[in-house]
């Protein structure tokens, strides 16, 4: 049996050496060591306890710029893209561990953004940690939309008129990455694999892509832009929205951060009133009468049964889509107003929410639910 290390692992031994030496003598690395220890990871050429090592102790020593840079560079280095034949597509990147205290509303921007004439994607996966929620996949599968399309044929719905939006599981456009889900449940807490792999960039447009995403604390803002330019992403729309996604609380003033044509991000005020939203909720509740679970192996936590509760917000999103009123349909336009101003497809975000009013009234949107 040759039990002599590889280049990769001799690699990461090196790192992990510099890495890993507690909070006053760990060492940063390097943008392409940052992305061999990814790579060497993603093509599994490393054991999964050193594995584990390498991104912990980035987390623990806090992740430079570089850093997450090189994460990033080794996700899209095993990501084939597909170009879709529309010019603009828009990337919706919600948490990839979903939500836990909300019902989504995120999962049915899309089909609302195709009928004004917007091409959309959101990309997703089924249980990723810490918080295992109810994600995109479950949420539209609950819908019956199509959740494990290739890459080509999720981006083939984005040039059909009666589509013109879709979603793409990481389990098809990044195996690799998606078989680390049981060691970033190990781990778990967040990894830089969680802040870069919504920077993956699956589908693009024929001339633009633009990325949306969502974060809660204040410093990711910065991080996000920064990978996104990174990524190569036209423009960036960065939402400080509830449980970390795209869609604002519904209740409360906020900030968010935007960039066109990769400048520098800008910061810039919203407010839920200004789009003749009053709401006394953040957000889309829970129903009460979901049921409840526990985790396997978590035996303590009570969570919200993620596929009833998914479910409730495929429902709450169709009637929402045909014009039902309440905190989804308030959802609905509150980010999709966002991404429409950020696009310059209205002049303001009161202009655009009366738009996609207009369109939820008129139940088209759910016609491409399919």
């Amino acid at each position: 049996m040759n039990t002599t290390p590889n280049a990769a692992q001799l690699q990461m031994r090196s790192i992990i050496q510099r890495i890993a030496t507690g909070p006053e003598l760990s060492k940063d690395i390097s943008l392409e060591e940052a992305r061999a220890g990814m790579r060497a990871i993603l093509d599994q050429q490393v054991d999964p306890v050193q594995a584990g090592i390498f991104l912990i102790a980035l987390r623990m020593k806090r992740e430079t710029d570089e850093e997450f840079k090189g994460v990033l560079d080794a996700i899209r280095d095993v990501t084939t893209p597909v170009i879709a034949a529309v010019d603009d597509v828009v990337d919706i990147a919600d948490p990839y561990d979903g939500y836990n205290r909300c019902l989504p509303a995120a999962p049915f921007l899309m089909p609302l953004l195709a009928e004004y004439g917007v091409a959309s994607i959101s990309q997703g996966a089924n249980a990723i940690g810490p918080k295992f929620g109810v994600t995109h996949r479950h949420v539209l599968a609950a819908a019956g939309v199509p959740v494990d399309l290739t890459p080509a044929e999720a981006a083939a719905r984005l040039a059909d008129p009666a589509l013109g939006w879709s979603y793409v599981d990481q389990r098809t456009f990044c195996p690799p990455l998606h078989d680390l889900a049981e060691l970033r449940s190990t781990i778990v807490k967040r990894q830089a694999i969680t802040t870069a792999e919504v920077m993956a960039r699956p589908i693009q447009g024929r001339k633009r892509t633009h990325l949306v995403t969502g974060y809660v604390h204040k410093p990711y803002s910065r991080i996000y832009a920064l990978l996104a330019r990174h990524a190569g992403f036209d423009s960036a729309l960065l939402v400080r929205g509830i449980e970390g996604g795209v869609i604002p609380s519904l209740r409360q003033k906020g900030v968010c951060f935007n960039y066109q044509h990769h400048s520098e991000e800008q910061a810039f005020d919203i407010d839920p009133l200004d789009l003749s939203i009053e709401q006394a909720v953040r957000a889309v509740p829970l129903p009460d009468d979901l049921p409840q679970t526990t985790r396997p192996g978590d035996e303590i936590a009570v969570v919200v049964d993620v596929h009833a509760a998914a479910q409730a917000a495929a429902e709450a999103g169709i009637a929402a889509l045909n014009g039902e009123t309440g905190a989804m349909y308030d959802s609905l336009v509150f980010g999709g107003a966002l991404i429409l101003w950020h696009l310059g497809r209205e002049a303001s975000l009161a202009v655009a929410a009366d738009r996609l009013r207009d369109v939820l009234d008129s139940g088209r949107a759910a016609e491409r639910v399919r």
